[in-house]
């Protein structure tokens, strides 16, 4: 941690803070930035001071540091009126499931050590189920671990697929003129934009409308298919003809593997993609307007294009 941060954290005390891990990414930033409109004080936390300059500017408290050293996350803890905990995945990491449990088991500690009483982490559609979810396993482990915490109420927050993965197919479309993955092409599931999901921590946050251990599932404005997708965002992007091909397994882990993720990553995708087709990740809660988003995929399909434009 910086000396001037650590100097920060000293200087607020106890005043009512909502720290926010990993506030450079698209969640976590948009969070800070909702908490910080409300005129919320907000502890941001992050690995480079450089990134987080822009919340510092709007008057957000920075925290420098790793999230695999638990002492600096206790010292960010401290103080703080209510915690979003998010685990930031490593897609080059040798073994994913490890790597969630030991930055998992940071957070346990840094709760604990804290005394931090309100906890929102984000986890995922899946994360209720044992095995055969991939990269999801992780999460469930990480859940279990903050559902052992005695005086401490948690909210898992568990957003569905991102519509923000569907960025892989840019360069796809670019160099082979088609879309494509590991999951078939007329299995309809949700999808969400993850600008969606900030909105909702937030509430959650400022309400602490939370106690003990409890979950809220996100599903998105809809359910759709690839097919569907790959129509909308053909149409969008000026090639009406796009075409969605379902790869088999060896393919898609050749184009996992040649994008820098790891075998092992790849294997959990892949996994995780196989659970999409097979049904298994289905939501548990009924679609309610509290739990269903308002960006459709037509209006996702604005920013894709503009990604695809520039790419």
């Amino acid at each position: 941690m910086l000396l001037e941060n650590i100097f920060s954290i000293q200087k607020l005390g106890g005043c009512a803070m909502y720290a926010v891990m990993s506030a450079t990414g698209n969640i976590g930033s948009k969070l800070a930035n909702i908490l910080l409109d409300k005129g919320e004080k907000v502890r941001v936390i992050g690995r480079s001071s450089q990134r987080l300059k822009p919340l510092l500017d709007q008057g957000a408290e920075a925290a420098v540091g790793d999230v695999s050293d638990a002492t600096f996350l206790t010292n960010t803890f401290k103080g703080a009126d209510a915690v979003f905990a998010l685990i930031p995945p490593n897609y080059a990491a040798d073994d994913f499931r490890a790597e969630y449990n030991a930055v998992g088991a940071n957070i346990v500690k840094a709760i604990q050590d804290s005394g931090v009483k309100h906890v929102l982490f984000l986890s995922s559609v899946g994360a209720d189920l044992p095995e055969k979810t991939g990269v999801i396993k992780g999460l469930r482990d990480v859940e279990q671990r903050l559902n052992k915490l005695e005086g401490v109420n948690i909210l898992h927050l568990r957003p569905t697929y991102f519509m923000e993965n569907l960025l892989a197919n840019v360069g796809m479309i670019k160099n082979m003129g088609n879309m494509g993955s590991e999951i078939k092409g007329d299995v309809k599931f949700a999808m969400i934009a993850t600008q969606d999901i900030a909105p909702v921590a937030a509430d959650h946050l400022v309400k602490k409308d939370f106690s003990v251990k409890a979950i809220h599932e996100l599903l998105g404005e809809r359910d759709v298919s690839m097919y569907e997708v790959t129509k909308i965002f053909g149409e969008k992007i000026g090639k009406p003809d796009l075409q969605y091909l379902q790869f088999s397994a060896e393919d898609s882990k050749k184009v996992m593997m040649d994008s820098g993720i790891s075998a092992d990553v790849s294997d959990q995708l892949l996994e995780l993609g196989q659970a999409i087709n097979d049904g298994l990740i289905a939501v548990k809660q009924q679609r309610t307007a509290e739990n269903t988003t308002s960006t459709s995929i037509e209006e996702f399909a604005d920013f894709f294009a503009q990604v695809y434009e520039i790419s």
